[in-house]
């Protein structure tokens, strides 16, 4: 039995190096020579609308606001902060920053309506923020964004061009998450090496392949290619509403989704139950509520990244050889992501430890979800039943 454990994680690992789609590589990145040489500006910038969900945000939303603000973009471009009835000062926040900015005119703060029935309540905010953004001169495109991300003053151009020169439907940054205390530096660079194990950023970009996906935090949809696919009601009750969104746009033209520099999260997870949190919401959502599908998750992950390491240190003969060659796979695969990090390549044996966390924080997703408090955040259980 140790014998086929060992060599079901070593295939296992050999599938994942070479054929699903490089997700390990880092590669697919914003900020590449070979895009800056390639790229042409266009003409004429289009218009632009930045659409911002904030529900007591207090912490960050000045910030944010601040650097859309300072954007460097050519065209015209307005923010519009929607107020999901934050109780901390969060409206207050986001107009002193914009008149800091100078730019007061730019910014609109609009207090969000009660929650319906059947809506995430990020979902209602952004559905809000459209219809407004579309009342008078309607936008070519829509930045939709998170209330705790910082954003470079040449974000928003780079985006646009991007999109534009490569006739995109969505281009998507995923937001370079905060890593300085020492739990997120022990786990944040993992949590984006399996959202890009699941999926992979070549064949989300790849025109034609199923694959779709997108990063919440930093989303430009061009918007008539948003209302042929249904417009943001046509997912309104998901839980992972970036990957949905994702998929629904790439039936309506090209996508793209990379890591980068220029967006990054300044939401603070100084502890385990933080980061636990974060996963836990939407973690269960992800399998479908399917406990057959938990069942096989964990099995999955059990012999992906358990096994190796106890093969390893447990078995002997053949058994040990494939964990080890598994062990080292893994810890291969890590290598990259730790450097986009910045963090040391000391941290990809402890890999297997990181993922039995993981496996963990999906299995109290689970329990969760059955207590009702399914997809928590700011206080509102959005798990479908």
């Amino acid at each position: 039995m140790a014998g086929l454990i060992a060599f079901v994680s070593l295939c296992i690992w050999v599938y994942l190096l070479s054929a699903r789609g490089g997700f390990w590589h880092a590669g697919d990145r914003d900020d590449l020579p070979e895009d800056a040489a390639r790229f042409v500006e266009p003409a004429h910038w289009p218009p632009v609308a930045v659409v911002i969900p904030a529900r007591n945000e207090a912490g960050s939303i000045a910030q944010t606001v601040g650097n859309l603000c300072r954007q460097d973009y050519s065209g015209e471009f307005r923010i519009i902060v929607v107020d999901d009835q934050s109780t901390d000062g969060t409206a207050e926040l986001a107009r002193a920053a914009a008149v800091q900015a100078g730019a007061g005119d730019r910014l609109t703060v609009l207090s969000g309506a009660p929650l319906p029935e059947g809506w995430t309540g990020k979902l209602w905010a952004v559905r809000q923020g459209i219809e407004l953004a579309c009342q008078s001169h309607k936008p070519d495109w829509l930045l939709l964004t998170d209330a705790d991300i910082a954003h470079s003053p040449d974000n928003l151009r780079q985006l646009v061009t991007r999109g534009t020169h490569d006739k995109l439907v969505l281009v998507s940054l995923m937001a370079k998450l905060r890593c300085d205390a020492w739990f997120e530096r022990a786990l944040i660079p993992a949590f984006v090496l399996f959202f890009q194990m699941l999926y992979p950023f070549r064949w989300v970009n790849q025109r034609g392949h199923p694959m779709a996906a997108a990063a919440g935090g930093c989303m430009l949809v061009r918007r008539e290619a948003l209302e042929a696919a249904g417009g943001i009601e046509s997912i309104r009750d998901e839980i992972i509403d970036d990957c949905a969104l994702g998929a629904r746009m790439k039936l309506r033209g090209p996508i793209w989704l990379g890591l980068t520099e220029r967006a990054q999260s300044v939401r603070p997870y100084d502890n385990l139950g933080e980061i636990r949190r974060m996963v836990a919401r939407t973690a269960y959502a992800q399998l479908k509520y399917s406990p057959l599908l938990l069942l096989g998750t964990l099995l999955s992950l059990f012999l992906t990244f358990l096994a190796p390491p106890l093969m390893t240190i447990f078995a002997s003969g053949w058994p040990r050889f494939f964990g080890l060659l598994a062990w080292i796979g893994m810890s291969v695969s890590y290598l990259p992501m730790l450097r986009f990090y910045g963090r040391s390549g000391w941290w990809a044996p402890i890999l297997p430890a990181i993922a039995a966390l993981y496996s963990a924080f999906t299995l109290d997703s689970a329990i969760q979800h059955a207590r009702g408090r399914g997809g928590m955040w700011k206080g509102r259980a959005q798990a479908k039943r």
